[in-house]
């Protein structure tokens, strides 16, 4: 791989300066303060925004690496959140959602040529690298709390934003069509079960997000094995949830 086939872009900088500055006022801020809450809201929103780049630039290096050299010209290693969104799917929506929701909508797509990656290995890779960002971002949010000892606020904020990365990941390792999931699997499904998950794949998330807002039944167990994981890798859902309270401070 070539050094100058990585470029990130201004935008991202700017994404990655906007979600410094939240860290920055929710440091400085009183626990529940104006300051704290504005931090947190430009916190968590420039971090998930900063995630979803790297969730689909993970996605885009693996199969980089893995054959498909043209995910570099259609801008997908510069890390712009531009190349990854579409307006109302990708931005507005997930926003909503996380906002009033809380659910952390995987919102970027990048499309990969799978006739050039060189093997089901590296087609399975490319689907689980993803959610594999996601994870890992959370270890090092949640590791961040537990080795600086930051302020109540921020530690509520890097909280919440780790827990955010781990709900990201558990919902996309789901084998449903249309997330990382089944991705991960459908190189070495039959032929008719790709076929369906063809069929199904721009719909079936929808029917998942409706489900865990109409069901509260199926919405908890969802949540409770996203919370499960999270004090697997050392998350404080007590920070978490004051995260939580400050960010959505209009409930």
């Amino acid at each position: 791989m070539k050094r100058s086939a990585v470029r990130p872009s201004p935008l991202f900088l700017g994404l990655l300066a906007v979600t410094a500055a939240g860290a920055v006022l929710t440091t400085f801020g009183a626990e529940t303060g104006p300051l704290a809450i504005t931090g947190t809201v430009l916190f968590i929103l420039g971090g998930w925004a900063v995630s979803l780049c790297l969730h689909e630039f993970g996605h885009a290096i693996i199969a980089y690496r893995g054959g498909d050299y043209s995910v570099a010209g259609k801008g997908y290693l510069t890390l712009d959140i531009r190349h990854y969104t579409d307006p109302v799917l990708s931005i507005v929506l997930p926003l909503v959602l996380l906002a009033f929701g809380g659910i952390p909508l995987p919102g970027g797509a990048v499309w990969i040529n799978h006739h050039s990656l060189r093997s089901k290995g590296v087609e399975s890779m490319v689907s689980f690298a993803g959610p594999l960002t996601n994870l890992v971002l959370g270890v090092l949010l949640a590791g961040s709390v537990a080795i600086f000892n930051p302020s109540v606020a921020l530690a509520a904020a890097l909280s919440y934003l780790a827990y955010l990365q781990i709900i990201a990941f558990v919902l996309n390792m789901l084998p449903i069509p249309g997330l990382d999931g089944w991705g991960i699997w459908e190189p070495y499904m039959p032929y008719k079960a790709q076929q369906f998950g063809a069929k199904v794949r721009p719909w079936a998330p929808l029917a998942l997000f409706a489900a865990l807002f109409a069901f509260p039944a199926v919405a908890s167990v969802f949540f409770v094995l996203g919370e499960s994981v999270f004090g697997l890798i050392g998350g404080e859902m007590a920070f978490a949830g004051f995260g939580q309270f400050n960010f959505m401070f209009w409930r």
